[in-house]
């Protein structure tokens, strides 16, 4: 497997959660090897909290990192895979969308898909370029 799904399942320890109480962690993996992980830190302004993808993602490219292998993503729920919202997609999106998503739960399974899967039909930097009406 691409992710070690151990650091992510550490990782979702260090969450601040103390109004969701739902903890989540991320490990992402770059192209050239590094991880970076993040946990979900809330706020009690609940529009300015930040997802632990977001987070681990941010951590990357604030160390020059924006090619990215793979992330995987962890939380305590039992009974269904964690997803990334829809936030989450649009942000990882910014960074391609073939990279893989390894979607977690705590007694180790998983399910792979990709970020275009994740988000099918996305906008992304290269919609930016493209010829408008008025160009």
């Amino acid at each position: 497997m691409a992710v070690e799904l151990e650091p992510v399942s550490a990782t979702k320890g260090q969450a601040y959660c103390p109004y969701s109480k739902f903890r989540v962690g991320a490990a992402l993996l770059t192209d050239n090897g590094c991880y970076f992980k993040g946990c979900n830190v809330e706020n009690a302004c609940t529009n300015l909290g930040l997802c632990a993808e977001r987070t681990a993602i941010t951590k990357a490219v604030s160390e020059g990192h924006k090619t990215f292998k793979a992330i995987a993503i962890a939380s305590d729920m039992e009974d269904k895979f964690i997803s990334p919202c829809g936030a989450c997609r649009q942000v990882m999106r910014e960074f391609g969308s073939k990279w893989d998503v390894y979607l977690t739960k705590p007694d180790g399974t998983h399910k792979k898909m990709t970020v275009d899967e994740l988000l099918p039909i996305s906008f992304g930097p290269d919609d930016l370029s493209m010829k408008k009406i008025n160009n």
